[in-house]
């Protein structure tokens, strides 16, 4: 299935009633802070220069093109690569799928990239069911056998594939597939915006891969990217590409009316002074009753969930507040089900046959199961484009539509609840990669190495870093430096093996744990990055929502032992953290604070943790640890507080480190507000003093080793995110502390110590 953007709804029920029914029984409820509608709009057609032939016009599902598919098609006829980032349901598949056929018509092959297998079966199935004569399509991916494998090399024009087949097998093996190589016309990535960070820094080099043995065996493709509405998908997907790329942003399908109401329980609950931090309601609950009402008034509806427990959490809470008719009619969707599960429960959503589908946000991404009235957000997404992606599921068929945003107690959550404008109508944030990280450059050429000695000429594709990953490889003896009889010096790789073997696209780390069960099962793997935190002896582990205990970790063997545990508890480690300032790059001032971006060493010895009641999440038990520490080096940016600024703020010696703490934890938890990234995807420090800058510092870091370009964007945005973080400080209600402001999950000092009203003053006095 396939976004198309078509259908006019005509002879579909009208949902309005029911949505208006449902939105007057919330009216006076004072969770429900702020209700937007969005009016219908028409759709702008355009015709193409060169009308399309009789048996691809069939395939569009409506009289004319839209205005932008025009414009992408033709850039992409034109030999242009181009990016789309329109709307859900806009229509984006047909911007690349025409041109994948006019290809195809050329005798040229077509290669589609989907970040998930998933995807990539979905664009299978829908092109196979146009029938163009002399496309053959098939999917490239893990579950081909041998023989499969060997079919779709020497048979298909159109081969649809995901990042890891592509690095692992396609390019490694690149003389196997010289004769579709040699003819590749167009690239397509799909979901541009999930390339991000470390995964979107390792498809830049894949890509760049490709190109280079596309032009080594004759070939010079164009490609065409799809995305959500990001603020900078041309410059992305030039990163990625290494090369120009078209954009085209302006949205031109039509669309239903939208109502898009924002419910946040924390509206409706007194501060207890004695228990600031203590977690007074469930977002779970709280999306289940809301869920509920839109069930009941007969809304079919998707709720999306941040994780796959909660899933299976909100699914279970439904079935049991729902009339008893309904309750066999809702269903949960995650990743982990098998295919045949997933296709069967969007078969029965389309078909009418259930009323609500529980699920994370695998449905976020290009699925389209139309025929939704409603959807429900268990918590803001993280990012505009994921929110716009989410709300978007619903009304396909330009139908009226509602949506319902459920805060969590988070500082992002609770600032959109605050500022429903700027959620509406902000700009979308920018999606950073860093193809300069050494962790993730360094390997990759040597996967172009391997693939082909390099030479001068390569600079095209690495024109900045080239020479410093080869110098590195030839350091670590993974290369070696040839002359030809022409005199040109080439780099061929020296190393064991393939590299592409040993390297995972989702990481930057050295490599992979193992979680293995005590009979030997393996569970799942975990990054280097994330053992000391997540795999230490005693943890509790989570996956697929099963709870493991870690029995012991077995550093050398890279390996996990766990044993299944009842998930009654959970634990939270307590840690130290040491940060050194290496580098500075570029410096600026924002107010009274000099702020600088650089490269840092941090370094965090896991000191113990606690065991938490996975209900009431009471501290259950303190246990200490001994282990090594854990080194990363990567990239920061710093704020500067000299000791005329604190005195002018009147922060007192013994309040300074809770000040720096508390607007530390602020800054992190609003930092999404101008980056795609996750609070997890960061980390940071803050001390009273710094021997680097002699002064009051806090330092906010990537959390990847050689970073993901996040510092860069933190930096970019300084101005206006230690402006936010003032409001967050400012505006949230509690007194001392709370999840919405200062408080944060993953504090590795048990959120002490704390001081917002000093925070809010050092940060007032910088900004003044």
């Amino acid at each position: 299935m396939t976004e198309d953007g078509g259908g006019n709804g005509s002879g579909a029920r009208d949902p309005q009633p029911a949505i208006d029914a449902v939105l007057e029984t919330l009216a006076d409820d004072p969770r429900l802070v702020h209700v937007e509608h969005t009016a219908a709009s028409a759709g702008r057609t355009a015709t193409l220069t060169d009308a399309l032939e009789p048996t691809l016009a069939a395939h569009v599902p409506h009289e004319q093109l839209w205005s932008h598919q025009v414009t992408a098609i033709e850039a992409l006829r034109g030999g242009r690569s181009t990016v789309v980032a329109t709307g859900t349901g806009s229509g984006k598949s047909l911007c690349f799928q025409i041109p994948a056929a006019e290809a195809v018509a050329r005798r040229e092959t077509v290669l589609m990239v989907f970040p998930t297998k998933a995807l990539a079966r979905d664009q299978l199935r829908s092109l196979a069911s146009w029938r163009v004569p002399g496309l053959t399509v098939a999917a490239y991916d893990g579950d081909c056998g041998r023989e499969e494998r060997q079919w779709v090399r020497t048979h298909a024009n159109v081969i649809v594939t995901n990042p890891e087949m592509l690095h692992q097998s396609i390019l490694a093996e690149h003389a196997r597939w010289a004769p579709f190589l040699g003819r590749l016309g167009l690239v397509v990535v799909d979901e541009l915006h999930v390339l991000r960070g470390i995964f979107g820094t390792h498809v830049a080099h894949v890509l760049r891969r490709l190109r280079r043995l596309a032009a080594l065996h004759g070939a010079s493709p164009c490609c065409a990217f799809g995305s959500a509405t990001i603020g900078n998908p041309r410059e992305l997907a030039a990163e990625l590409w290494g090369d120009d790329v078209v954009e085209v942003t302006e949205d031109a399908a039509p669309v239903g009316p939208r109502t898009i109401a924002l419910w946040n329980p924390e509206a409706a609950v007194p501060e207890d002074p004695q228990h600031p931090d203590e977690v007074r309601w469930s977002v779970h609950a709280e999306t289940a009753l809301v869920a509920s009402r839109l069930i009941d008034a007969g809304l079919r509806t998707l709720v999306f969930c941040r994780s796959r427990r909660s899933t299976e959490l909100v699914a279970e809470d439904l079935r049991r507040i729902v009339h008893s008719e309904r309750s066999h009619r809702i269903r949960s969707y995650r990743s982990g089900y098998l295919a045949d599960e997933r296709r069967e429960i969007e078969g029965a959503l389309m078909a009418g046959e259930l009323d609500a589908v529980v699920a994370t946000s695998a449905l976020e991404l290009g699925v389209d199961i139309g025929g939704l009235d409603a959807v429900v957000l268990s918590g803001y997404p993280g990012t505009t484009a994921s929110f716009r992606q989410q709300v978007g599921r619903s009304g396909r068929n330009r139908q009226p539509s509602l949506s319902v945003l459920v805060a969590g107690q988070d500082q992002l959550d609770q600032w959109m609840m605050r500022h429903p404008d700027s959620l509406f109508r902000r700009r979308a944030e920018r999606s950073v990669i860093n193809p300069s990280n050494p962790s993730v450059l360094v390997p990759q050429i040597g996967c172009a190495a391997h693939e082909l000695a390099i030479t001068e000429r390569d600079h095209q594709y690495w024109p900045d870093n080239l020479d410093e990953a080869v110098a590195e490889l030839v350091r670590t003896d993974r290369a070696v430096v040839r002359s030809t009889p022409s005199g040109e010096r080439s780099v061929a790789w020296t190393g064991r093996g393939s590299p592409a073997a040993t390297i995972s696209l989702r990481s930057a780390s050295r490599g992979e744990f193992r979680i293995q069960s005590v009979d030997g099962q393996l569970i799942g793997t975990l990054d280097e990055a994330r053992v000391a935190s997540s795999a230490h002896p005693g943890a509790i582990y989570l996956h697929q929502g099963r709870a493991w205990r870690v029995e012991t970790l077995d550093r050398a063997a890279r390996t996990a032992v766990v044993r299944p545990d009842d998930g009654t508890t959970y634990t939270q480690t307590r840690s130290t953290t040491s940060i050194a300032l290496l580098e500075t790059d570029r410096s600026s001032i924002v107010g009274r604070s000099p702020v600088h971006l650089g490269s840092v060493e941090v370094t965090t010895q896991v000191v113990g943790y606690q065991v938490r009641s996975s209900t009431t999440h009471e501290v259950l038990d303190r246990v200490d640890l001994d282990v090594d520490p854990s080194v990363l080096t990567t990239r920061g940016v710093w704020y500067c507080f000299d000791d005329r600024l604190v005195d002018d703020a009147d922060v007192p010696p013994g309040s300074l480190p809770g000040a720096l703490h508390a607007a530390e934890h602020a800054a992190i938890g609003i930092l999404p507000l101008f980056t795609i990234c996750d609070r997890w995807d960061v980390g940071g420090v803050s001390t009273a003093f710094l021997p680097e800058t002699g002064t009051a510092t806090v330092v906010i870091h990537d959390a990847f080793p050689g970073g993901a370009g996040i510092a860069e964007l933190a930096f970019d945005a300084a101005d206006a995110h230690l402006a936010a973080t003032l409001d967050v400080l400012r505006s949230c209600p509690c007194s001392s502390g709370c999840p919405g402001c200062v408080h944060s999950p993953k504090c590795g000092n048990g959120n002490e110590p704390l001081d917002k009203a000093a925070a809010i003053r050092l940060v007032a006095a910088t900004l003044a």
